[in-house]
């Protein structure tokens, strides 16, 4: 069981354990991984096959590959009203706010007379979703990734997640899937539905870029054709971290803690505060969570591997360790929530206040689920419409303007010993 421990009192190695927590050892399967994409590359469909029969023990013909009109049709007579009318009502919400994120409009100015500069933006023509499977089904991941594509004007979206042992997919994922507007589901998993996606089969097109989050082989798949498509970033097992004083209520830090635990035996959960009554009292609601619930085995799991309650002496360690951290999720649970935002420099995705649950950022909310790991927040935040967009440079200059340049021209031109550089512009003004 994880306990309240002084941060002052940690070890250099808990320290340490405590922000690795639930990194993945890629190397340990990119070999794996290269094989299977190299079977992928030679067999193209054939090996598709093979894999999804080992891996996912289901034996597929090539025609049942894709997803097939009837298929999506039963998925919407199997799914519930209350299912399909909370699915297009969080379609709604996350069409919205990634519509208000797609601020950046081409443009066009003259910064001084005869040079004229700005960008367009275009549309990545094509992307593929990985929505993972396996423990349990993500439709709310399919609407995450699909929607903020279409709302960028992305042509031709396409999804691959697992089947069901009976040869299905979830209907919840396929019902999102239509929602969402994705041309074509595949029932490819792995690192054979990323290489499918990177270099195309007889049956999967190729695209231009793979989103989505995996296990430790999907994202070696992803780092591994990096080049050949572009991806986001490598998306991990979820975390969350929750800072918090006296004010917080113990019970409500407790189930947000659980409700990420619950997500995968490597899952990390933090508890930073700084009232050690707090601390208490969360490790013991976490102690008899633990006994109880069908995902119970999965959250001791994630508690024991990547669990810690942090006493930290004041606010400014516990904002020192946020930042250190940079965790996927964070919740700020203290009187002066607002004002400590300011202070946080770090985090994939914020939550303010005690109904600020992570659960309605899952879900309903509109922002995005699909969020970066492993102190990867460090760098940038989570996936958006500018992650499907490109925005190529404008550059119109007028005979007089490139005069205006020309000496700075040719100066550089003349340091870096490109003289053809320097003649360029030489030429424009003999004739």
């Amino acid at each position: 069981m994880i306990g309240p421990k002084p941060i002052g009192r940690l070890t250099a190695s808990e320290l340490k354990r405590i922000n690795e927590r639930s990194k993945f050892d890629v190397e340990l399967v990119k070999t794996d991984a290269k094989r299977i994409i190299d079977e992928v590359r030679a067999y193209g469909d054939k090996a598709l096959i093979r894999f999804t029969a080992r891996f996912d023990r289901v034996v597929l013909k090539p025609e049942q590959l894709t997803v097939s009109e009837s298929e999506v049709k039963a998925a919407y007579k199997s799914v519930s009203k209350r299912v399909l009318k909370a699915l297009k009502e969080a379609a709604e919400n996350i069409e919205r706010f990634q519509k208000l994120l797609l601020r950046r409009e081409s443009w066009l100015k003259e910064v001084e007379s005869g040079v004229t500069l700005g960008f367009v933006r275009r549309p990545i023509d094509s992307v593929g979703l990985y929505v993972p499977g396996g423990r349990a089904s993500y439709p709310s991941t399919m609407l995450m990734l699909g929607i903020p594509a279409r709302v960028a004007g992305v042509k031709r979206v396409v999804a691959c997640t697992p089947p069901r042992t009976d040869g299905k997919v979830d209907p919840a994922t396929l019902v999102a899937g239509d929602i969402a507007r994705v041309d074509a589901v595949y029932k490819v998993g792995g690192v054979q539905a990323i290489a499918a996606m990177a270099y195309g089969t007889e049956t999967v097109p190729r695209v231009e870029k793979i989103v989505g989050p995996g296990n430790v082989y999907v994202t070696a798949a992803k780092i591994l054709t990096y080049g050949q498509v572009d991806i986001e970033f490598p998306a991990g097992p979820s975390e969350v971290m929750i800072v918090a004083d006296g004010s917080a209520d113990a019970s409500m830090v407790a189930s947000d803690l659980i409700s990420q635990a619950e997500h995968d035996p490597n899952a990390a959960v933090v508890l930073v505060t700084t009232e050690e009554e707090l601390a208490k009292g969360v490790a013991k609601l976490l102690s008899r969570s633990m006994a109880r619930g069908k995902r119970s085995r999965i959250i001791a799991s994630s508690l024991r591997r990547n669990g810690a309650i942090l006493v930290a002496k004041d606010v400014d360690e516990m904002v020192g360790f946020v930042n250190a951290y940079a965790p996927e999720h964070l919740e700020i649970m203290t009187k002066d929530a607002k004002r400590l935002l300011k202070r946080i420099k770090h985090a994939g995705t914020i939550f303010i206040g005690p109904y600020s649950t992570v659960v309605a950022g899952d879900y309903a909310t509109g922002a995005n689920h699909v969020l970066p790991t492993g102190g990867v927040a460090r760098i940038r935040a989570g996936l958006s419409v500018d992650d499907f967009v490109k925005y190529p440079t404008v550059q119109i200059l007028s005979k007089k303007g490139l005069k205006r340049l020309e000496s700075i021209i040719s100066t550089l031109a003349s340091v870096e010993g490109l003289p053809g550089h320097r003649k360029a512009v030489e030429k424009r003004f003999k004739r």
